[in-house]
């Protein structure tokens, strides 16, 4: 696997150790933290870590597309690593979100003639299998 500099260093983002280590934080967490999970997480490790530090880094991560911004929520700023397209499934009930699959190409047909999409964007709220068995122990 690519060390999370590299992959910083390939987009143009100078990779500080903060961004890094955010970086790395958010490629190997899965679960589309919030910027404030990550600094909680990564607080510990660097003293002079700050919540606008994170943020900022998570935003400009966004801009070069080392990153997604997800807004399932309308007050809840998530971020993906993930950035080829894809949707996302968030419980109600326990708020794992999940990604799922997205056939581009249908989509795209979908389409008005002469349109053309930038970004998409997809996103699905409901209640996860886990919750569904009555038994939410979180996977995510």
């Amino acid at each position: 696997m690519q060390s999370a500099a590299e992959f910083l260093q390939e987009r143009g983002i100078r990779p500080s150790v903060q961004r890094t280590a955010v970086y790395a934080y958010l490629r190997d967490h899965m679960t589309h933290p919030t910027a404030e999970e990550i600094y909680l997480a990564l607080a510990p490790e660097f003293a002079t870590l700050s919540r606008a530090t994170v943020y900022n880094t998570l935003r400009l991560f966004a801009e070069k597309g080392a990153a997604k911004l997800i807004t399932i929520e309308e007050k809840e700023m998530r971020f993906d690593s993930l950035t080829t397209i894809h949707g996302h499934f968030k419980c109600v009930r326990c708020g794992c979100i999940e990604d799922f699959p997205i056939d581009e190409a249908a989509v795209r047909r979908q389409l008005p003639a002469g349109d053309a999409a930038e970004e998409f964007h997809f996103y699905v709220r409901g209640t996860c299998a886990r919750c569904r068995a009555e038994n939410p122990q979180k996977a995510c």
